[in-house]
């Protein structure tokens, strides 16, 4: 028995999420289709993560144990060769059998891209939320400020259910733009169901002036959904990165 650790990356435009549904085509059952056909077993794929409807990753993680002595780079190609274009195995290694693609996982980072113009940007309506006004990038940061370290995140979680803690630590929140593009960038040790959407659209109220980046605060104290912005569109978030040692999630910061 082998265990593959497998990174993929996928425009989740056409999917209903990551995660395998029994009424909807997700990027697991297409993976999951094209990875038996190619060892030539049945597979269930473990994957790092649950994205939504519509939201796209750069750098995913699954994992997957098997029989066949098929060799990594073989896999990549014969997998890559199985699937649409939408969808692509980036790289492929053996690692112990006891490696979990979600359990494992020490951190993730996300992009939330925006075109901030009154003009759609025909190239990236699937890729970008559209935005229609001129984002004020420094005020969004020192909003976002607020949000870097160990806090309670309830107040950004749509549905907080199914965790036994909202207590998070982001590591960095960085909002940069270059002409008509802005970008935010979030390294976190984990997040909450559209933790980030929800923060996106909070900068974008705050944008707007119908909230101060000084009442971040009193949102994160409030622990109340209400008390935060909107949800921001799921098109325009990427899972970015996927850290499975401290090291690696820590370096840069």
């Amino acid at each position: 028995m082998r265990n593959l650790k497998v990174m993929t990356a996928y425009r989740g435009t056409e999917y209903h999420g990551f995660q395998r549904q029994t009424n909807a085509v997700t990027v697991q059952e297409v993976l999951e289709k094209a990875v038996s056909k190619v060892l030539n077993e049945p597979v269930n794929i473990t994957g790092c993560s649950r994205t939504d409807t519509g939201v796209h990753a750069n750098n995913f993680c699954f994992n997957v144990k098997t029989e066949s002595s098929i060799r990594t780079l073989g896999f990549c190609r014969g997998v890559n060769g199985e699937l649409p274009d939408d969808i692509s195995i980036l790289s492929c290694e053996d690692v112990p059998l006891d490696f979990h693609a979600r359990y494992d996982c020490k951190g993730k980072e996300y992009i939330y891209r925006m075109h901030c113009r009154e003009s759609k940007d025909p190239f990236s309506s699937d890729l970008a939320f559209h935005y229609r006004r001129r984002f004020d990038v420094e005020k969004a940061r020192a909003a976002a400020a607020h949000l870097v370290g160990t806090h309670d995140f309830a107040s950004f979680c749509a549905d907080c259910t199914n965790v036994s803690t909202t207590v998070r630590t982001i590591y960095s929140l960085e909002i940069e733009n270059s002409g008509d593009s802005v970008i935010m960038l979030v390294k976190g040790n984990g997040f909450l169901y559209n933790m980030i959407r929800i923060i996106a659209g909070t900068l974008l109220d705050i944008n707007e002036g119908k909230l101060a980046p000084e009442d971040m605060p009193e949102i994160l104290a409030a622990r109340d959904r209400l008390r935060a912005g909107r949800t921001a569109m799921a098109h325009g978030l990427y899972l970015n990165r996927v850290f499975y040692s401290e090291d690696e999630l820590l370096g840069d910061i």
